[in-house]
């Protein structure tokens, strides 16, 4: 069994998830420890899970989505009702289990326990375990060895309970290849569709209904909490746009780096080559080499003959054909040796054999271009940008501090810092939370600052943000509007659009039912007009997921035959099925391991579930709600 544990990567993924609570080595602090009998969070049979526990599952969970999450991270998240629920949930699924463990009396080899613990990475060094490093990050957490061990053994248990219940499953071949056959299938399907436009005239609301459509769910229209901003930016290219840069200091910079400005230099070659890989033996790589040096001969005594000689000996199936030609290239294109000896060639020369990790080559240079000056009119441009951006960079970085100072000192305007250094505050338009943001509030840190409780309640300059691309920005709220729900005016012509819209969807389906009814009857329906047959399958087809459940859903014993769905937005379609094929399933198809398994997998969470709803009812579980979302 723990052989089964330890190798089964998936089973131990499926308890982890469904205890919902990081559930590793580390972290694992006391399991059955009761808090004062009115200080808990749940009762789980005779045992209590202490707010202390449950506290530090959340810090945890906290953890864990700030790793997954990054910038976007909210720590506001973990105060909704359904995160810490979870995390609740999750405690009392992991103490279900430890208690079960008890009772069937589950253990651990002690070998098991030291085996686990000698194949953590973190207790190892240069790939062995060391003691030394084992007790000094135990002794970190608090644990002595015994503890730790102790504790891991009781981890281990109820991971062998997971994979005996979540193992158990047996699929058999008969599903396999029913499944398989299934999604092979292909169907001819036409469709005719009933569009929501065409019924949309006939629809006519009742009086009111917009309005009681608003009450009944004004949650729906709540308006997100929204602000105001007035900003102020030091971007580095807004003060490169302002610099001015004179000719002489453009033709100086050209005349003193000619070299920056030339055009790389390219080169046209052509190559023989025998194959010699690195890993071939020495006899075969000789063997190589003698057969090159064969070749070189031939072709310095008849340099004519190189496209020839290319074609009927070179190794590269790539460039062979052609003669070796490798067309042009620059410098970095080519591996190292390769690059080194084409560079030294003139037009027409031919190298010696050189060696590369390919094998052994033979080349010609046919000809070159490139890597002369280009003239200064031509790159004037590019000089002038890059003296600009090198000046605003200076500036930048003598303003930077300036800015931040001023915006932060002088917490209620931005006139001083603008004044100062030649900027313009600028107001944004609403800008609602969680919603997408224009720029430059797009950026994570700035959207989270003005959103922050101080910028709201104090309505004071933002320390300077560095938003990346050499730009500092400091933002102060000058309006809010808290969570509201929208006025009914505002919202009313979209409900009616949406009512209007969901009528008609009505009355488009139960004109295709109409037909449909009609079709299977073997009626003929005037003014059917049906597309060109699709090939449809279960993973592809041109469908909607939808009409393709329609289309699977129906016999295809006796064709064509029929079915049809309502396609929300759009209407109804009817879709009509005229071929079927079926494939052949071969006996050695390697989908059958890989989706036994994966069938398999699904069934074992399912049963790992209902083992554990099962739990539940063997152990009774109050939970303490109040304590739950108590901060």
């Amino acid at each position: 069994m723990f052989d089964a544990v330890r190798n089964s990567k998936r089973i131990v993924q499926i308890f982890l998830a469904l205890i919902t609570i990081p559930f590793g080595l580390w972290g694992v602090e006391s399991y059955i420890q009761n808090a004062s009998r009115n200080n808990y969070v749940a009762k789980v049979g005779s045992s209590e899970i202490g707010l202390q526990e449950y506290q530090q599952a959340l810090r945890e969970e906290q953890d864990r989505l700030r790793q997954q999450m990054g910038a976007a991270f909210d720590p506001e998240m973990l105060q909704h009702a359904e995160y810490r629920d979870s995390v609740a949930d999750g405690l009392v699924n992991q103490r279900l289990i430890q208690l079960q463990v008890g009772k069937d009396r589950l253990r651990v080899p002690p070998e098991a326990v030291r085996e686990t613990i000698a194949a953590i990475p973190a207790f190892q060094e240069n790939g062995k375990f060391s003691m030394s490093r084992y007790e000094q990050l135990i002794g970190m957490r608090g644990m002595t060895p015994a503890l730790f061990e102790s504790r891991l053994s009781g981890d281990l248990a109820q991971q062998q309970l997971v994979v005996g219940v979540a193992r158990s499953v047996v699929v058999p071949d008969s599903v396999v290849d029913r499944w398989l056959t299934l999604q092979d299938e292909v169907r001819d399907v036409s469709v005719w569709q009933l569009p929501i436009d065409r019924f949309i005239p006939q629809v006519k609301l009742a009086e009111g209904a917009a309005q009681k459509t608003y009450d009944a769910d004004k949650k729906r229209w709540e308006a997100p909490e929204q602000v105001r901003v007035e900003y102020l930016a030091l971007s580095q290219q807004a003060l490169a746009d302002k610099i001015q840069i004179a000719d002489d200091a453009a033709r100086k910079q050209y005349d003193d780096h000619k070299e920056r400005y030339a055009a790389p230099e390219e080169r046209q070659a052509r190559h023989i080559l025998i194959n010699a890989p690195k890993d071939d033996s020495a006899d075969k790589r000789k063997a190589a080499k003698d057969r090159a040096e064969a070749l070189l001969k031939e072709v310095r005594a008849k340099p004519e003959r190189f496209v020839e000689l290319a074609k009927a000996n070179s190794q590269d199936s790539g460039s062979a054909p052609s003669g070796g030609d490798l067309g042009f290239f620059g410098r970095g294109a080519m591996v190292k040796p390769f690059e080194d000896a084409a560079f030294k060639l003139k037009p027409n020369e031919i190298s010696g054999v050189v060696e590369t990790e390919f094998g052994y080559h033979i080349i010609q240079l046919v000809a070159v271009k490139g890597g002369g000056s280009k003239p200064f009119d031509e790159v004037k441009p590019q000089i002038v940008q890059e003296l600009k951006l090198a000046e605003a960079s200076k500036r930048f970085a003598e303003q930077a501090d300036t800015f931040s100072n001023l915006v932060y000192e002088q917490s209620d305007t931005f006139k001083p810092a603008a004044e100062k250094l030649g900027l313009t505050a600028q107001q944004s338009g609403w800008l609602g939370k969680g919603q997408a943001l224009p720029a430059p509030f797009d950026n994570p840190k700035l959207g989270q600052a003005i959103f922050s409780s101080d910028a709201i309640n104090k309505k004071s300059n933002s320390e300077a943000i560095d938003i990346g691309n050499g730009t500092l920005v400091s933002v102060r709220v000058t309006e809010h509007k808290p969570v509201a729900i929208r006025p009914f005016a505002e919202v009313r012509a979209q409900i009616e659009k949406e009512l209007t819209a969901a009528e008609a969807l009505k009355l488009a389906t139960a004109e295709g039912e109409r037909q449909l009814a009609a079709l299977n009857k073997g009626e003929t329906v005037a003014g059917a007009t049906w597309s060109e047959p699709l090939k449809v399958s279960r993973g592809r087809g041109g469908l909607p997921p939808d009409l393709t459940k329609a289309v699977f859903r129906s016999s295809g014993d006796k064709l064509p035959t029929y079915a049809g769905a309502a396609v929300p937005g759009a209407g109804y379609a009817l879709l009509k099925v005229s071929a079927v094929q079926k494939p052949a399933l071969a006996k050695e198809d390697p989908r059958r391991v890989t989706l036994a398994q994966q069938y398999a997998r699904v069934l074992g969470d399912e049963d790992l579930r209902a083992y554990v709803k099962a739990l539940r009812e063997r152990y009774p579980v109050k939970v303490n709600e109040a304590a739950v979302m108590a901060k």
